[in-house]
């Protein structure tokens, strides 16, 4: 059985349930809420941070989200096509995903992590994010017209879900990006998604920027 380390309220850990979740693929979560320091000792040892989501599959330890879903999607398929059979397709796969995670999800959490240290965003902080989160706001708008997003799960949807989810809180969308608002609201639609959203929800209250009254 597999068993996934993480945390209902993380992003990443998001981002590997995603997956799972998408192919039904039978799991065991360890939750790491400080009742279980085992579950924290074996997270910091499997990977140089001491980082969650780790998989763990027999003797296999797998960390960073990414290479999760790229584990899961060879030794554990299911019918979500986590990563293209195709080549080039795999590698525009892999390309997109960077950007959620690296402009997306850490561009927004330069202002949490500002809030976790003093309490809440600084105006130089916050703008400095806005910035960030408006140009790639506005990227995915143009890409978005060359993707077909359909109701299929793969990597992008894994990585673009939690990270437009919690940056929405950061940064609105704006309005001049309607295909990314759309595109954001079937997301947090999907089943998948849906269901790491609810399972989320007690945990709102320790977002450190305050999380909205929506979703």
């Amino acid at each position: 059985m597999l068993e996934l380390y993480g945390h209902p309220f993380s992003s990443y850990t998001w981002k590997a349930l995603i997956a799972l979740y998408a192919n039904e693929t039978p799991f065991t979560f360890r939750m790491l809420d400080g009742q279980n320091p085992e579950f924290y000792a074996k997270v910091q040892a499997a990977s140089p941070m001491g980082k969650f989501p780790l998989l763990v599959d027999g003797e296999t330890q797998v960390f960073e989200a990414s290479a999760i879903i790229e584990y899961l999607a060879l030794h554990h398929p299911g019918p979500a096509p986590l990563i293209p059979a195709d080549p080039d397709a795999a590698i525009r796969t892999r390309m997109i995903d960077r950007v959620f995670d690296n402009y997306v999800m850490n561009a927004m959490q330069e202002s949490v992590d500002e809030a976790i240290r003093r309490g809440s965003a600084s105006d130089e902080v916050q703008k400095r994010v806005d910035e960030r989160l408006l140009r790639t706001y506005r990227w995915i708008e143009n890409w978005l017209g060359d993707y077909s997003a359909g109701d299929a799960i793969t990597l992008i949807e894994c990585a673009a879900a939690p990270s437009l989810f919690y940056a929405d809180w950061v940064t609105r969308i704006p309005e001049d990006c309607p295909n990314l608002r759309a595109w954001r609201a079937h997301l947090l639609a999907l089943p998948p998604v849906s269901r790491c959203i609810e399972d989320a929800r007690p945990f709102r209250a320790y977002f450190p920027l305050g999380a909205p009254d929506r979703d």
